[in-house]
């Protein structure tokens, strides 16, 4: 079973983009011919896909870190046979199919998110502290979010390509225990060539800081396109153009 959640919530575009990812390589398609069907449902006539689930936050929950729900209930809402809406977050999303929705599970693929998480993100982003929670238990993730620059839209369609790709070499990649994969899409323009996909390092330096000053009250105006970039670095690789692949480690 392959569980897919996300941050952005179960109605994002990230979500859909990601599962037509996973259904591309399920009919046996190469990442080549990915590109070839640009129909984001999730079917053909004959043909079987893998079996998958959603179990995604049923509101966005962007930047909540691994916070998870223990003090209160959590509503689990069946949408559809493979569709969970949880009103928790991306963690309880993934302890919920771990211990209550799913008896065996082979990967969780949380994504794809709308804006990067690159480099010392991953202990703000909810989409990475979902596989981060499955690496807990043993289980293999791999955390996949789209770079926006300056905020542009994003094309889902590359975005799924893209994806396609990068689970056609990932899915077959054995993990230790306690690792799990962090992958960021670069933005491109439309006449932009196809990436390169590097396995390179995380980056450790903090995010651009500043504040605006409202009477008493500060509000976070921080550039995130403005970021440091060590060469060789996740930030460096995906603000280049090309897919940042890292490999984290508990």
């Amino acid at each position: 079973m392959i569980v897919l959640t996300n941050d952005d919530g179960i109605d994002a575009p990230g979500i859909r983009a990601l599962l037509a990812g996973v259904n591309s390589l399920t009919f046996g398609r190469t990442p080549g011919e990915v590109r070839e069907d640009s129909n984001l449902s999730n079917n053909k006539p004959g043909q079987k896909p893998d079996e998958k689930i959603i179990i995604a936050p049923r509101d966005p929950h962007s930047g909540c870190g691994h916070q998870v729900t223990t003090k209160f209930p959590i509503q689990v809402q069946q949408l559809s046979p493979g569709e969970y809406a949880i009103a928790g977050t991306p963690a309880d999303c993934t302890r919920i199919a771990i211990h209550h929705l799913c008896s065996q599970i082979s990967w969780v693929l949380s994504g794809i998110n709308s804006g990067g998480n690159l480099g010392v993100d991953v202990y703000i982003s909810g989409t990475v502290a979902a596989v981060r929670e499955a690496a807990f238990h043993g289980i293999p993730g791999i955390a996949i979010s789209q770079y926006r620059a300056g905020g542009k839209p994003v094309n889902w369609e590359r975005a799924r390509d893209l994806t396609a790709q990068v689970l056609f070499t990932l899915l077959q990649r054995p993990l230790e225990p306690g690792h799990f994969w962090n992958v960021n899409l670069p933005y491109l323009e439309l006449e932009a060539p196809e990436p390169d996909f590097i396995f390179c390092q995380p980056s450790t330096q903090p995010l651009p800081l500043d504040y605006q000053i409202e009477g008493d009250a500060l509000s976070y105006i921080g550039n995130y396109s403005q970021r440091q970039r060590q060469p060789g670095t996740d930030v460096e690789v995906c603000f280049g153009g090309d897919v940042a692949i890292t490999l984290l480690k508990l």
